[in-house]
C-alpha cells in the first residue's frame, strides 16, 4: 500500500479525530476539505479553518466542540487539567478570545498576587512587552548547537580513529592495491542532537519569571529543531509551533493567544498527568532531556505530581528541574510536593534568571557524565 504524502497526514488525522468524537465525516468530505485548502492556497490557519467549516459543515450546536478539535489537531491547543475533587473532563476544551470562548472569572475570584498556589482559573491573553534579546540568550544561541546534549544514532560514519571495522571499504581499498591492505578503516556511530522537552510553569506564583522563561523557550526553539515546549498551569498547552517563529515578539504574541491560563492557579500534577495521558505528547519525552521551569508550589495533595514526575523520569533521558527560588541564599526545599520528587529528578538547579537557566542547560551533560 502506497503511503500517503506527508502534507496530507494532518488533514486525515483531523478527520479521524472528528469521527472519534462522534462527528459524521464521510471520505468525500475529507477529499473536499483537502481540495478546498489546495484551491485557497492558504496563507493563514484561519483559511484552513474556514475550509473545514465549509466542507465538513458541523451542526451549529456542536460548532464550539468542532473548533476545539480543530485547534487541538492543527495548533496543539490546550487540554484542561482537572483539579482534585473536580469531575474528570472527557471532552477536549480549548479557549480562545478570538472565537468567543468561555469568559474569564471576575478579578476578585482569582489569585493575582503571584505569591501562593491556588486552584482558581484565570483565562485571558497575556501581553508581553517588547524587549531585545539579552546577552545571556545571545551567548546561549551561539553555544547551543555544539553544547546541547547529543546521542548516538543507529547510522554509521567513517571514523578517523579506532572503531568498528569497515570491511566493505577495506576490501575496496585492497582491490585498488592488488590485495595489499595498508590500513584498516573503521566506522563509528553518528551523533545527533537529543530532543529537549521544556515544561514551563505559568501559574500565578511564577508570574515574575514567565516572560524570561518564554524568551528562553523561544531561543531554545531557534537553536535546535528537536525541541518541544509546553506550558503548565491549570491547563496543558503546546506552544512549540508558535515559538518556531524567528521574531521573538511575534512568537510570544502568538503564544499569548494559544495559552488561556496565564498567571492562574497551580495544578502541576494534573497538568503533567494530562501530558502523559496523550501518547503523542508522552512520546516527546522518551529519551529526551526534560527541563521543568517551576517553583514546585503545588496546591493541595501532591500525589498526582509525584506519580507524574516518577513516570516522566522513566521516559526521559534525564530530568532537570530549575526553580527561581533556588537562587536565594540558604535555599532549602520546604514544600512537601517538591521534596517528594527529589528522588526522581537528576538535578534541582537555579532558574532565577535567564543567565542561570542557560548555564544550567548547557552545563548539565558535563555534570552527569
Amino acid at each position: 500500500m502506497t503511503p500517503l504524502p506527508r502534507p496530507l497526514l494532518p488533514f486525515m488525522e483531523f478527520s479521524a479525530l472528528l469521527r472519534a468524537n462522534d462527528f459524521s465525516v464521510a471520505p468525500e468530505q475529507t477529499q473536499s476539505f483537502i481540495a478546498a485548502v489546495g484551491l485557497l492556497g492558504p496563507r493563514t490557519m484561519e483559511d484552513i479553518h474556514r475550509a473545514a467549516h465549509a466542507t465538513i459543515a458541523p451542526s451549529p450546536e456542536r460548532r464550539d466542540e468542532f473548533d476545539a478539535l480543530f485547534r487541538l489537531a492543527f495548533l496543539g491547543q490546550s487540554l484542561p487539567a482537572s483539579a482534585p475533587g473536580e469531575p474528570d473532563q472527557d471532552e477536549v476544551e480549548a479557549f480562545d478570545d478570538r472565537d468567543g470562548g468561555a469568559e474569564p472569572p471576575e478579578t476578585e475570584e482569582a489569585e493575582e498576587s503571584g505569591g501562593a498556589p491556588t486552584g482558581a482559573e484565570r483565562l485571558f491573553a497575556r501581553q508581553f512587552a517588547k524587549a531585545g534579546e539579552s546577552e545571556a540568550l545571545r551567548r546561549f544561541r551561539r553555544a547551543a548547537p555544539r553544547s546541547l546534549p547529543r546521542r548516538k544514532s543507529r547510522r554509521l560514519m567513517p571514523a578517523k580513529g579506532r572503531g568498528r571495522l569497515d570491511m566493505r571499504r577495506a576490501l575496496r581499498d585492497a582491490v585498488k592495491r592488488d590485495g595489499e591492505v595498508i590500513r584498516l578503516p573503521a566506522l563509528t556511530r553518528r551523533e545527533r542532537r537529543r530532543r529537549i522537552l521544556l515544561l514551563i510553569d505559568i501559574s500565578g506564583s511564577m508570574k515574575n519569571q514567565t516572560d524570561t522563561y518564554l524568551r528562553f523557550g523561544h531561543t531554545l526553539a531557534q537553536a535546535s529543531d528537536r525541541v518541544e515546549v509546553f506550558t503548565l498551569g491549570t491547563r496543558l498547552t503546546r506552544i512549540t509551533r508558535a515559538l518556531r517563529r524567528r521574531n521573538p515578539d511575534q512568537a510570544l504574541g502568538l503564544a499569548s493567544t494559544l495559552v488561556a491560563d496565564w498567571d492562574g492557579g497551580t495544578r502541576l500534577g494534573d497538568a503533567l498527568q494530562a501530558f502523559l495521558s496523550v501518547p503523542r505528547f508522552a512520546g516527546f519525552s522518551r529519551g529526551a532531556l526534560c527541563v521543568i521551569l517551576s517553583d514546585g508550589l503545588e496546591r493541595g495533595d501532591h500525589v498526582a505530581m509525584t506519580d507524574a514526575v516518577e513516570r516522566l523520569s522513566r521516559h526521559a533521558w534525564a530530568l532537570l528541574w530549575l526553580s527561581p527560588l533556588a537562587g536565594e541564599n540558604g535555599y532549602a526545599v520546604e514544600t512537601a510536593a517538591l521534596r517528594s520528587v527529589l528522588g526522581h529528578i537528576d538535578r534541582l538547579g537555579d532558574g532565577s534568571s535567564a543567565a542561570r537557566v542557560c548555564a544550567e542547560v548547557l552545563g548539565f551533560e558535563r555534570r552527569i557524565a
